[in-house]
């Protein structure tokens, strides 16, 4: 099989949450548990570090993969969704796992994932930490797919588990509460295993102390310390709350013998993007009129995204947006501004919400605008209707994003 003829058959074959929601989500590792033993255990050949959360973990994840390349470390980068190709989802020091691998990988297991119907998570997961322990890095950094506790990547034993905030997001797998949701997400949590916890929220706190205690781990609320300035690549006033993690992240990391100096944290994080190849955070895409996207799709990765606004200068604001079919519209409608046009578009996937539905909507809450057949449709009329001084912004589903760049 071709590189695409194998990305399509996992694609095609194997449950996808991404794509399919709630039919491919799996509440259990015993399928994880069983491709890593039939994989040798590659997890168990290096380190690292396991980063959940409902915001903010893409963008933590990369940081501390810029960091640690910088500090001359090799490092593995696992997250998820990938925006164009899926090779953007394992990394080893920047670089995109070779299509030859991902081809290899599947035919020498097509029959072991055909016996035990592995879903695409699983089995992309077992992937990852394959080509990690063949790549023999120092250390991964592991982003959760969604949850932790049931997660596949929760296998690991790392240096440091971080999550970087609770939001009410995948309810229907994780609970309807912030409480129940920690503590989803806090099953990342390990014995004897420092964990870092981004913001002190005051109804998950005590979810996080109690597995803490349980785990004999030490917690450390990094909004609670005082760290040096630090600029980033990755522009967006919500990531000054990743960098404090980020940088809670390191300090714990030199405390077990990382030799990482205060010059190779200012560099990685001033080369997020180039180091990693990060994509869609408050990415700007053209300056006249000024175009950003941005993968934020829920209600706090929204807040943070909608604040950003204000501090752009524009005559006139357009919003290209779409989401899928499963998202609470309610939970994030009275966030978006009423002075812009919108351009309501569906993503180019099953899970996709139709646009005229998403436009009726919007427009029953002020949010006024026109439906088009496209993401690609609904972008280029806004490109036409905006003048120099106008400011485009595309966002609402990490696929609609990735329709554009």
């Amino acid at each position: 099989m071709t590189y695409q003829d194998t990305v399509n058959w996992m694609f095609s074959q194997l449950p996808m949450y991404q794509k399919q929601g709630k039919s491919a989500f799996k509440k259990d590792l015993t399928n994880t548990v069983k491709l890593a033993t039939h994989l040798n255990n590659p997890h168990h050949n290096f380190k690292s570090i396991h980063v959940a959360g409902t915001n903010g973990k893409g963008s933590t994840s990369h940081m501390l993969a810029s960091i640690l390349q910088d500090a001359g470390y090799k490092v593995g980068l696992y997250t998820s969704p990938h925006l164009k190709d899926f090779r953007e989802r394992i990394k080893v020091n920047g670089k995109e796992v070779s299509k030859q691998f991902v081809i290899g990988f599947i035919k020498r297991n097509k029959s072991f994932f055909n016996s035990n119907s592995l879903s695409f998570f699983e089995m992309t997961v077992g992937m990852a930490f394959d080509y990690f322990s063949k790549q023999k890095v120092d250390i991964a950094v592991v982003e959760v797919g969604m949850g932790g506790r049931l997660d596949s990547t929760n296998i690991i034993s790392p240096e440091v588990s971080v999550i970087t905030n609770i939001g009410l997001d995948h309810t229907q797998f994780l609970g309807d509460t912030l409480q129940a949701i920690a503590f989803e997400k806090g099953g990342i949590i390990k014995p004897n295993t420092p964990v870092v916890i981004g913001e002190t929220q005051k109804e998950t706190t005590a979810v996080f102390k109690d597995l803490a205690r349980k785990n004999n781990s030490k917690i450390v609320f990094a909004d609670k310390n005082v760290f040096k300035t630090y600029e980033s690549d990755l522009i967006g006033s919500y990531q000054t709350k990743n960098i404090k993690t980020v940088l809670q992240t390191i300090d714990e990391l030199q405390k077990k013998g990382y030799k990482i100096s205060k010059q190779h944290i200012e560099k990685g994080l001033l080369n997020v993007v180039k180091t990693t190849g990060l994509l869609g955070r408050w990415q700007i895409l053209n300056h006249s009129p000024k175009v950003v996207c941005d993968t934020g799709h829920n209600k706090e990765g929204l807040t943070y995204v909608i604040n950003q606004f204000k501090f752009e200068a524009f005559d006139k604001l357009h919003i290209v947006f779409g989401v899928v079919n499963d998202k609470d519209l309610n939970s994030i409608i009275d966030l978006l501004p009423k002075n812009a046009t919108y351009y309501f578009c569906k993503p180019d996937i099953p899970r996709g919400l139709d646009a005229k539905e998403l436009k009726d909507v919007f427009n029953r809450h002020e949010l006024k605008g026109a439906s088009y057949n496209s993401v690609n449709e609904a972008y280029k009329n806004a490109l036409q209707n905006a003048t120099a001084n106008d400011f485009i912004f595309i966002g609402g589903s990490t696929f609609v994003v990735a329709e554009i760049i």
